[in-house]
């Protein structure tokens, strides 16, 4: 018996080209002739198994371990820099009760906190552009709900000779006491998109809100159709009296995204939208 040309040994049953002998397997055992052969591979062998184990353990690892980023509930974002904590994030439970009450359909009650002023100040934003502004009895009242007590005072003089002027009504459509002529529906809502804080110092905050609006007069033959216009609100916000107020703020045009080819509705479809659809309290 010999070795094949071939480096190892010739299968069962095959013979040499040459010799014409029946080749015979040797055992592989280490050098005992007498012992068994080696089995053959039925299944795989520990070493292999360990190794595969080893490997998927690693990966449940390193996929656990890239989730913890986003499944917290810390205020603070997941990343590598101090840069990262300046991105815009999503609102997310935080376990305290953003607020507790209603004041003329106003939330009231706001947490002491970060989130706190930026729900208040998304709140204050609506209810500062709503269709109530243009009634007297309803605009002091949402400027008392708002405002700081000192800010108040100032406020409701300076927004009565704005909100009565009848140059000012007559420019978009309304009657000198604020309503719309007959068969028009008036419209003039805020559509709070997201809000960031600028300053957060306990007592005093200072946030802006990004907002669309609607406003405008649906109806057959409106000059001023509902429209939509993009702003942001910078406010001054103090703690007075266990809730969140206004002290001050300015506002800007912009960010305006670009218009879409959506076909405007019908004067009709406008009327029934605003008065059936409700808006949202901003809590968090």
């Amino acid at each position: 018996m010999s070795l094949s040309d071939d480096g190892g040994y010739g299968g069962d049953g095959h013979r040499g080209s040459e010799t014409g002998q029946t080749r015979t397997r040797l055992p592989d055992n280490g050098g005992d002739l007498y012992g068994s052969g080696r089995r053959p591979r039925a299944g795989m062998s520990s070493r292999n198994l360990v190794t595969i184990v080893g490997v998927i353990v690693l990966l449940l690892a390193a996929i656990a371990f890239a989730n913890r980023g986003g499944s917290g509930n810390s205020e603070t974002p997941a990343g590598d820099s101090a840069k990262d904590a300046d991105h815009a994030q999503p609102t997310a439970p935080t376990g305290t009760k953003p607020a507790t009450g209603k004041n003329g359909g106003i939330a009231t009650g706001f947490a002491k906190t970060e989130q706190g002023a930026q729900s208040a100040a998304a709140n204050y934003v609506v209810a500062l552009s709503s269709g109530g502004m243009y009634k007297s009895a309803q605009r002091d009242a949402i400027v008392d709900a708002v405002y700081t007590s000192s800010a108040a005072a100032d406020r409701k003089e300076s927004l009565r000779k704005i909100y009565t002027d009848p140059k000012f009504l007559g420019g978009i459509g309304l009657k000198p006491d604020g309503n719309a002529p007959s068969g028009m529906t008036f419209v003039s809502r805020a559509n709070p998109v997201g809000t960031k804080t600028e300053k957060f110092e306990g007592s005093t905050a200072t946030v802006s809100v990004w907002y669309s609006t609607l406003f405008g007069l649906a109806g057959q033959g409106s000059q001023n159709p509902v429209a939509e216009s993009w702003y942001t609100s910078t406010m001054q916000m103090q703690w007075v009296n266990g809730d969140w107020k206004v002290a001050g703020f300015t506002q800007k045009s912009g960010p305006a995204p670009i218009g879409g080819d959506q076909t405007a509705a019908t004067a009709k479809d406008m009327s029934q939208a605003v008065q059936g659809f409700g808006g949202f309290t901003y809590a968090r």
